[in-house]
């Protein structure tokens, strides 16, 4: 061996598994065992705080203002330092059907089919928003977010892969609800599109609802943006899968088109007697 050549010794190749039937690397499968089938580390009502560091490498798309990144999620699991994109939330996902316009067209085109509302306390999403300050030093918009502060409860869209080349994201439903622990088992319903289209479905669902999120901020095309006071950046939540426990009544949904800011929607679009605590989603 040439001198300086030990540096040079190519690393062991990965070890790939089998994970729900797809081959991935033995980190990766993983992280993804211990966020979608054993439901850690996710956020949520009187919760531990998840052992998760959040980061993002912006890139610029060649186009616009903004640079653009996916989140990247850095679980500690015993130990064990495994990324993967995908992060969990206590949440409420809306089914129910929505409001027609008057001339007969719907007023929020293609809900359930392209997005769709997930509720959620204002606590939860400012633990989200305080990761994601610490991990990447960006403040986050919430313009887009609909809020009611009197019952603390926020509402966000949540992005629905629906193209043919996507995997559409996954419904399950628990199947013994009396269960806890490691006895907890799901069962697949299909995906959120083709349950959305099931009448007895057309609910609100309280359980876990993981995502992918993709996080812009303002630049110019030759100089990467870095976190300044006062520059704030926005994120896009996309919904890859939900784990439930069932329909809850506590939640009133939004039944036609909000405006587009962040504002108050007690009278128009939840029932007066909502309350934060009402969604303990355990």
């Amino acid at each position: 061996m040439a001198p300086g050549d030990e540096h040079d010794e190519e690393q062991p190749p990965t070890r790939m598994v089998v994970w729900r039937g797809n081959s991935v690397p033995e980190k990766e499968a993983k992280a993804l065992r211990h966020v979608f089938d054993n439901l850690q580390d996710h956020f949520g009502h009187q919760r531990p705080d998840p052992r998760i560091r959040f980061s993002a490498n912006l890139t610029y798309p060649g186009h616009g203002p903004m640079w653009v990144g996916d989140l990247d999620f850095m679980y500690d699991i015993n130990g064990d330092h495994c990324s993967l994109a995908y992060f969990g939330m206590d949440v409420c996902v809306d089914l129910t059907q929505k409001l027609i316009h008057k001339h007969g067209q719907p007023m929020m085109k293609d809900y359930g089919k392209t997005w769709l509302y997930v509720y959620l306390p204002q606590l939860t999403l400012d633990k989200v928003i305080s990761y994601v300050k610490a991990g990447t030093g960006y403040d986050v918009s919430t313009e887009g977010t609909v809020f009611d502060p009197n019952r603390n409860l926020v509402a966000i869209k949540a992005k629905l892969h629906h193209e043919s080349e996507q995997p559409k994201p996954s419904f399950w439903v628990v199947k013994d609800k009396d269960a806890s622990g490691g006895d907890i088992c799901f069962s697949r319903m299909g995906s959120v599109q083709e349950v959305n289209a099931l009448p007895h479905q057309q609910h609100v669902h309280r359980g876990v609802g993981i995502f992918s999120v993709t996080m812009e901020v303002e630049g110019t095309p030759n100089f990467r943006p870095t976190p300044r006071e006062g520059e704030e950046a926005n994120l896009s939540f996309t919904l890859v899968s939900v784990r439930t426990w069932g329909i809850t009544d506590c939640v009133a949904p939004i039944v036609h088109s909000p405006p587009e800011k962040w504002r108050s929607i007690e009278d128009n679009y939840l029932a007066s007697q909502y309350h934060a605590d009402s969604i303990h989603i355990t």
